[in-house]
């Protein structure tokens, strides 16, 4: 490899690990910016093969370090394979969508297309294969920064966008005077500000949150079931005895975490423990199944529930399932069931919206759930899998970025931590340690108005979708239109 290709995938590796850099738990979220400032230098001017391979050495350099929490889940059972060829899968999808920079660096305001393509290979993560994994947006990073403000606009598509077109923008037209229009974005997040509100509209609810702990255990859980019922009960208990003593207020909800305990339709033990409670509760729990959030009313018992509807792959189902014994532990599981409803429930006087656990990646799920009344969104998950690695806290930016969206809310429930309660601003209010068990009771706003992302944010990622693909089918006909003037331009002779 000759010395300027060597500068170009470096330059593409520095970029990648500075955009790994910028997610929670670290506060750096501005390092995103001049990590595409320095990608779109290392791919100006090479072709679509060497674009490609740029691209990929950009993902590679992100995901490894981002997806490591994949290595403290299954590394010490299968071994790094599961890590990087995730890794090396997601960078594959950047490395598409940058053969086709070098087609729409032919148009006028090239770094608005470019970063349009770095959304749609997003959203195409989001799709495939199976459901896809939708995981590292470039918009999860950004809970910390302005640019978050405009997820009330556009939700997790346009923030991205804006992001890109930010650090692509400064890169192509510093120092022309049109580098102003890269700054266009942070301006426009700033403006929003006044859409973003955290204020009560009917009233409030005062939420516990049960974290139960789970032995550090990794693959080890998978024979915890027991242990984790029994870790949940006795906090519950203990929260009970700590309202009836007055040494916390009676909550209005309680929330267990993600798959706390398998149930049935009827289950005397759970009836008893939130009957002592007295107060309606939330119950995460496998059932028929199905993982399903279940609210229980301490008189009636098991009420309405619902069933997530985004199932993990290669856990919660399993595609290519003689494949997948190589490297998942859950292959001879049985699948379970996918939900078809919104997450909606009728608890407490309360309309709540529920995603579980991975759904929170993914936009439609918890914008269904606001879209149909929604005034608190709770995301019960249960990351005791992946150690004490990072994942957790990426996936408490996701509900950060998902409260500005929705203008809603947020309690997360989770089984060994990090649980948080976030406000409609996106900001943290409370939050537990890692595998330890808690209690933690806050009041939290319920919010009935609709932002624009919760009513439009669909219809813009379809837009900001179709601009990549128009753009794309733009610079094909010019380049067409080019050769065939050329091919048609009468030759000249000597006699000319």
């Amino acid at each position: 490899m000759r010395r300027p290709d060597l500068a170009r995938y470096g330059a593409a590796a520095v970029a990648g690990g500075a955009l790994a850099l910028s997610f929670p738990p670290r506060t750096l979220w501005w390092l995103a910016v001049p990590a595409f400032v320095v990608f779109w230098l290392a791919v100006r001017g090479a072709g679509a093969r060497r674009s490609a391979g740029l691209g990929f050495a950009f993902g590679l350099a992100f995901f490894l370090p981002h997806l490591w929490w994949i290595q403290h889940f299954l590394g010490d059972d299968f071994g790094p394979w599961p890590w990087l060829v995730l890794s090396a899968l997601m960078a594959l999808f950047i490395s598409g969508v940058c053969t086709l920079f070098p087609l729409v660096a032919r148009l006028p305001a090239a770094p608005v297309w470019a970063a349009l393509l770095f959304v749609l290979q997003e959203t195409l993560r989001g799709l495939i294969p199976f459901n896809g994994f939708p995981w590292g947006r470039v918009a999860f990073g950004q809970v910390d920064g302005p640019f978050a403000r405009l997820a009330v606009l556009g939700g997790a598509p346009l923030v991205t966008f804006a992001v890109v077109f930010t650090g692509f923008g400064l890169a192509a037209w510093f120092p022309r005077w049109t580098r102003a229009w890269a700054l266009v974005p942070i301006v426009a997040a700033l403006a929003v500000s006044p859409l973003i509100s955290i204020e009560a509209q009917t009233g409030q609810r005062t939420v516990a949150v049960v974290q139960g702990n789970a032995p550090d255990l990794g693959l080890g859980l998978l024979t915890e079931g027991a242990t984790l019922r029994d870790n949940h009960l006795r906090k519950t208990a203990e929260l009970a005895a700590l309202v009836r003593g007055g040494a916390l207020p009676k909550p209005d909800l309680v929330v267990w975490p993600e798959s706390a305990t398998r149930t049935g339709d009827r289950d005397p033990v759970l009836d008893a423990a939130i009957a002592d409670l007295g107060v309606p509760t939330l119950v995460s729990a496998l059932r028929d199944g199905q993982n399903s959030v279940i609210t229980w009313d301490p008189e009636t018992g098991a009420g309405e529930s619902y069933a997530k509807q985004e199932l993990v792959p290669f856990a919660e189902h399993i595609p290519l399932r003689p494949l997948a014994r190589i490297f998942t532990p859950f292959a001879d599981q049985a699948d379970l069931d996918a939900g078809t409803e919104p997450g909606v429930l009728d608890i407490a006087g309360t309309r709540v919206g529920v995603g579980i656990c991975y759904e929170v990646a993914y936009d439609y799920v918890l914008r269904e759930s606001a879209g149909d009344g929604a005034q608190l969104l709770v995301v019960p998950t249960n990351n005791a899998w992946y150690g004490r690695g990072e994942m957790t806290y990426q996936q408490l930016g996701m509900a950060r970025l998902r409260a500005i969206e929705h203008g809603r809310a947020v309690v997360v429930a989770a089984i060994s931590g990090v649980s948080a309660v976030v406000r409609p601003d996106g900001s943290v209010v409370r939050s537990t340690g890692m595998f330890t068990d808690d209690l933690m009771v806050d009041t939290v706003p319920l919010r009935t108005d609709l932002t624009f992302a919760t009513r439009f944010g669909g219809a813009i990622h379809v837009v900001l979708t179709g601009l990549a693909l128009a753009a794309c089918a733009v610079a094909l006909w010019s380049r067409q239109r080019a050769r065939r003037a050329t091919g048609s331009r009468p030759r000249r002779t000597g006699e000319d």
